[in-house]
């Protein structure tokens, strides 16, 4: 069974693209092979900057002779469908058979094909791979057809079995396959022939290529901190530049460089982030003060001067780019001095969205709806206005405008430099919080408020202009806005219905019809309903317990019903609420199929003088012990104590129907029991509504 290795070998392929390009070709290639009749023990891909690799191991020498029959029309039928049936399945007509199918008689064609070949198949398959790759941008060079990210120089296609290596024919737009692929553009740039994938991977490396982007990225950051280390100082961790600069390098080479002492006072994340944007530099902080000291950049070639002519040039172009941002810092620090007035008028000139108006109209009403958030949060409701007054201004700061992921952020030190409250300059970099599931919640009571009331706003907004989130289409990121509201309640504990605060902030919006406001709150909750299962889903709770939960009153209090759902699924795990969910199910159904038969609802009590027997006498006192029971924990809004009274039932119900037949042949007695049944009933349905649970 021999190995196949192949490599795509072009000029530099955007960082971004190598995973995403790295995996397609793995599946459009081993797919392809197996649609062909090819099977396979192994595949795995790989990326550089210049190269996409693929090596799938123990392929079958050669596809399976396949015989197939297809029935066609029946005998009689037209010319025409007699001839298309042909023409699909590939036989003259004279090669039909007719056979007597015990409907009539139909024709059938026998289709054998004799197996092929690994090489014609492999060749086959890459041909229609390279022609069709799905590359999110392509070019044309040349007088080619052919597209690919960039110019395609070289293919290395290789068959290795017992033998050794076979070359697979193949040719693609004057680019012919061979067994040989070349190093390092600079350091190794000769062209060297392989025999296998072992064989490719050890000469690469000679020829100053690391294959593998995940041992590029571990040696960047292996030696990036024990620079750091070296040096006192400490590398801060993106995961997301680690990938993007191991795409950028074959051969990767840590430097550190020093950052002029004039730009040291700007805020660490100004310099982090201008650093890591322009110049793809990793940032290296001092741990005692937490200031940016340093930069860490990767270059991809071995410099004779150990590096320090590169290191020149970075750093004459960074003194260039972070004079920009300290230009910048420097004259938002004067607007944010004088209380940030410029930046806010400057807003009436900003648009959100057409229909939505500008961000100053998007302020008043953030800020009206803000201080009637504020009680339930515990905030002061004069101070949460004034933060929802500023919360926006850095959106007309130089600098947020050059970074504009720097918002909120530098809301925060420019209300800080104009000396607001605290609690206004935190609110300016939290309210945008969370952004994502595994974004921090804000916790102080002014962040809170500001940020529900801005969420709140966005998403009653988009509803009034009927924007709504389609399939998969979330342009203004709603269902994140939604998600943000949920985790937000949630993660404080905030006992309020949604409903009051979506009316209050549809009524601050435009709608087409006076009708409109109160059918958008309506939707509004169930889309936060669809919202919180998933995420409560995420967290191991069942969807038919949450249903069961939403079926409920009060369900638009997201805190209550996190509760009531918590409680329930945790008492469906125990035997005592598995069985007495058994328990009520034997109950409703033997209730409702008696109610449809007898046209009447049996809900007007039970009398426990007609009870025959002790298990019927203690089915009454269990029922008399929980109720009260239950009422006072479904009033104290405690779930788990209503859980744990409705555990008690479980026994004497289970006895109550393995001693007692309730369609009693005296009819008082029947209906006594069915009215007793409807007690069970009623009690779990004021609890959850367990009809909506499975099993």
């Amino acid at each position: 069974m021999p190995d196949l290795l192949i490599e795509l070998f072009s000029e530099e392929i955007p960082a971004r693209m190598q995973a995403k390009a790295s995996e397609n070709l793995r599946k459009m290639v081993a797919d392809g092979l197996v649609e062909a009749g090819l099977t396979y023990a192994s595949a795995a891909s790989f990326a550089t900057p210049r190269r996409l690799a693929l090596t799938i191991d123990g392929l079958t020498a050669e596809s399976p002779d396949t015989r197939e029959e297809r029935r066609g029309p029946k005998v009689g039928a037209p010319d025409k469908a007699i001839d298309g049936f042909c023409r699909g399945a590939g036989v003259e007509r004279s090669a039909l058979e007719t056979r007597d199918t015990g409907k009539g008689e139909f024709y059938f064609a026998v289709i054998a094909r004799k197996g092929r070949k690994a090489p014609e198949i492999v060749a086959e398959t890459l041909d229609r791979t390279i022609r069709n790759f799905p590359w999110p941008k392509s070019m044309r060079w040349g007088d080619g057809t052919l597209r690919w990210v960039r110019p395609l120089q070289s293919i290395l296609c290789i068959l290795t079995d017992e033998a050794g290596a076979e070359v697979v024919p193949f040719e693609i737009e004057g680019v012919t396959a061979s067994n040989t692929t070349r190093g390092h553009r600079f350091m190794a740039p000769d062209a060297f022939s392989v025999a296998n994938f072992d064989d490719y991977e050890t000469k690469l490396k000679r020829a100053k290529v690391v294959l593998r982007a995940d041992e590029r990225a571990d040696a960047i950051w292996h030696d990036a901190t024990n620079r750091a280390f070296a040096a006192g100082l400490e590398l801060v961790e993106d995961p997301g530049l680690l990938a993007e600069v191991a795409g950028l390098v074959e051969w990767p080479v840590v430097l550190m460089g020093e950052i002029g002492a004039d730009f040291l006072g700007l805020p660490p994340e100004v310099l982090q982030t201008s650093m890591k944007e322009h110049q793809k530099f990793f940032s290296v902080r001092d741990p005692k003060s937490g200031r940016i000291v340093r930069f860490v950049t990767v270059a991809n070639i071995e410099a004779p001067d150990d590096g320090a002519t590169i290191l020149a040039g970075n750093q004459k172009v960074l003194a260039a780019r972070l004079s920009d941002a300290k230009f910048f810092w420097e004259n938002d620090l004067r607007v944010a001095g004088a209380g940030m007035t410029p930046w806010l008028d400057a807003l009436e000139n900003v648009t959100f969205e057409r229909r939505l108006g500008t961000q100053r109209d998007r302020i008043e009403r953030i800020a009206a709806l803000v201080r009637e958030i504020a009680p339930l949060v515990g905030a002061e409701p004069d101070l949460a206005e004034r933060a929802a007054r500023v919360v926006k201004a850095d959106l007309s700061s130089e600098m947020v405008y050059e970074f504009p992921e720097l918002q909120g952020l530098m809301g925060r030190y420019y209300s800080e430099a104009a000396g607001l409250p605290a609690e206004v300059a935190a609110a300016c970099q939290e309210h945008y919080s969370p952004l994502g599931p595994s974004d921090a919640v804000p916790s102080a009571a002014v962040s809170v408020a500001v940020a529900l009331a801005d969420k709140l706003d966005t998403l009653t907004g988009f509803w009034a202009i009927d924007e709504k989130p389609t399939g998969s289409k979330d342009p203004f990121a709603l269902r994140r806005a939604a998600l943000g509201v949920i985790r937000l309640i949630l993660a404080n504990g905030l006992e309020t219905g949604l409903a009051g605060h979506l009316r209050q902030a549809a009524g601050l919006h435009r709608w087409a019809d006076e009708q409109a406001p109160e059918q958008g709150v309506v939707d509004l909750v169930g889309f936060f309903h669809d919202r919180l299962k998933v995420h409560l889903r995420d967290e191991g709770v069942r969807y038919d317990v949450i249903d069961a939960c939403l079926a409920m009153p009060g369900s638009d209090d997201l805190a209550l019903l996190v509760k009531r759902a918590e409680a329930l699924a945790a008492f469906l795990k125990t035997d005592d609420g598995e069985n007495l969910l058994q328990g009520f199910k034997r109950a409703n159904n033997i209730l409702t199929q008696a109610e449809e038969k007898d046209g009447v609802e049996y809900s007007f009590g039970a009398d426990r003088k007609f009870a025959e027997g002790p298990e019927e006498i203690a089915l009454f006192d269990a029922l008399d012990a929980a109720d009260p029971r239950i009422a006072a924990a479904m009033q104290a809004e405690n779930f788990a104590a209503a859980m744990g009274a409705m555990a008690g039932l479980r026994a004497p119900t289970d006895a109550f129907f393995d001693a007692v037949q309730v369609n009693a042949d005296s009819g008082v007695v029947r209906r006594n029991r069915l009215n007793l049944l409807s007690r069970i009933r009623g009690l779990c349905l004021s609890v959850a509504d367990l009809t909506r649970i499975e099993g």
